[in-house]
């Protein structure tokens, strides 16, 4: 079978690219230094650690290997933290993306699949956003994968990498079947936060703001199931190995699009439990509304959300949660990212 080095596999999204790379044929090789992934994760295929850092370790292993082809997961994702110590997220994210580059060249290796975000967009003048909108950041996180997007137009035009960035907007859910999950320490997302706070596992969820131009006056987001997110991946990759002409990009969207207090109330209903809510402040620098024009990826990549709405996504979670009996412990900070 055809193998796919992954970086970041054993993370969240990674993990679950994987799962839809070996149900599509290919065998999955997981290159992760477990600081936020977990060696449970990775199911699929053998697990390679090493930091992306690390030009030699990469070497070796893609030698080993010999994958045709590249997904790269492996960045630092934290929005607040990036705020506060940027010098990490640009060694690791920009610093360790050229040395997975060199690794390839070095290889002769010439197809990417790039983990991208909505972050590049920063705080949109319209919505629903398009991938020729204007990409203005507003951390350190966003601008960190907006200078890889450059980065890999320029190897396009110099080496002949032939690469594509998918940009999505908010991962959600678990896998249908229960192997995989979202397991993040600290936890910043939206619905495992809610989830918890559902489950009695923190005294509530804080929603920042509940007076913005919308309809119940909290933040709209634009929700994505991870699987159909990690479709996308080998939907991309197998485009590349057909040597389709695609776009630098794509965004990942356009499923359910709600607002702070849609998704707790349906997570309410999808649990049966009541949601416990604490209102917070605005936060500076989220936008009203994020959503995607994800028509490009239908047009070009075939690529359709198989899990569209907000109840699916919160039913798989809550399913894996369930799943893991006492969960992580309730922390003093109750943090969520509408983002």
């Amino acid at each position: 079978m055809t193998t796919v080095l992954v970086t970041g596999g054993a993370g969240y999204i990674g993990s679950h690219a994987c799962k839809a790379l070996a149900k599509a044929g290919y065998t999955p090789v997981v290159y992760d230094s477990l600081v936020y992934g977990h060696e449970w994760a990775v199911k699929w295929g053998p697990l390679e650690r090493g930091d992306i850092l690390d030009v030699q370790r990469l070497a070796e292993v893609i030698a080993a290997h010999r994958p045709a082809a590249v997904m790269h997961f492996a960045a630092f994702a934290y929005v607040g933290e990036s705020v506060i110590d940027p010098a990490k997220y640009y060694r690791n994210n920009v610093l360790g993306t050229l040395s997975l580059l060199d690794a390839m060249r070095a290889a002769g290796l010439d197809k990417l699949v790039f983990s991208s975000t909505c972050a590049t967009y920063g705080v949109p003048a319209t919505t629903p956003i398009r991938e020729d909108d204007p990409q203005a950041p507003i951390n350190p996180y966003g601008a960190s994968k907006l200078m890889v997007e450059r980065i890999l137009a320029d190897y396009r035009v110099a080496y002949g990498l032939r690469s594509v960035a998918l940009r999505y907007f908010n991962a959600a859910g678990c896998d249908p079947d229960g192997e995989l999950g979202e397991e993040h320490d600290p936890e910043t997302h939206l619905i495992p936060l809610v989830l918890e706070a559902a489950a009695g596992l923190r005294p509530s969820i804080t929603v920042y703001g509940d007076d913005y131009a919308t309809p119940d006056g909290t933040c709209i987001r634009d929700y994505v199931h991870v699987s159909d997110i990690a479709e996308a991946h080998v939907q991309a990759l197998q485009a590349l190995q057909a040597g389709a002409e695609l776009r630098p990009a794509y965004n990942l969207g356009g499923g359910a699009v709600l607002s702070v207090a849609d998704v707790i109330a349906a997570a309410s209903a999808v649990t049966g439990r009541a949601v416990p809510v604490a209102m917070g402040a605005r936060r500076p620098g989220d936008p009203p509304v994020l959503s995607a024009d994800a028509s490009r990826a239908a047009d070009d990549l075939g690529w359709r959300p198989r899990h569209p709405h907000i109840e699916d996504m919160l039913a798989s979670a809550w399913t894996w949660q369930q799943r893991q009996g006492n969960l992580r412990p309730a922390r003093a900070a109750n943090r969520t990212s509408a983002i």
